[in-house]
């Protein structure tokens, strides 16, 4: 069975840092790009950054872009997204999701059941 599993996530206060991990078991994460998306309440899920499989290359939300960074670690089948200098606005469900055709397809094959992240004082 094919599954991703996000874990990291929590309560940090303004300016903190969390890391994200999204681990896959049944399939090596290797062969996927791997995508970071968020949910907050009330607004539509956005993303976030990712990983792409054919040339390793990043992308990142401009929201994000410098706070956040996303690494794939293939002997632990794990992406990790690293964030840092949080804002009350990152609040959300953070998701990853997984696919062989890279950063650019709009569906995405495989997700994780999501987890929350939660910044404030």
């Amino acid at each position: 069975q094919l599954q991703l599993v996000e874990s990291g996530g929590g309560l940090v206060q303004p300016g903190g840092s969390l890391i994200l991990s999204c681990a896959a078991s049944g399939f090596s994460l290797d062969f996927y790009a791997i995508g970071w998306f968020r949910q907050a309440p009330g607004r539509e899920r956005e993303g976030v950054s990712c990983i792409n499989n054919n040339d390793g290359s990043t992308h990142y939300a401009d929201s994000v872009q410098g706070r956040f960074t996303i690494s794939r670690d293939g002997a632990k089948n794990t992406v990790f997204l690293q964030m840092n200098s949080l804002k009350p606005e990152d609040t959300a469900v953070y998701y990853c999701a997984a696919d062989l055709g890279g950063c650019q397809v709009d569906l995405w094959a495989y997700w994780g059941q999501g987890i929350q992240v939660t910044v404030s004082s």
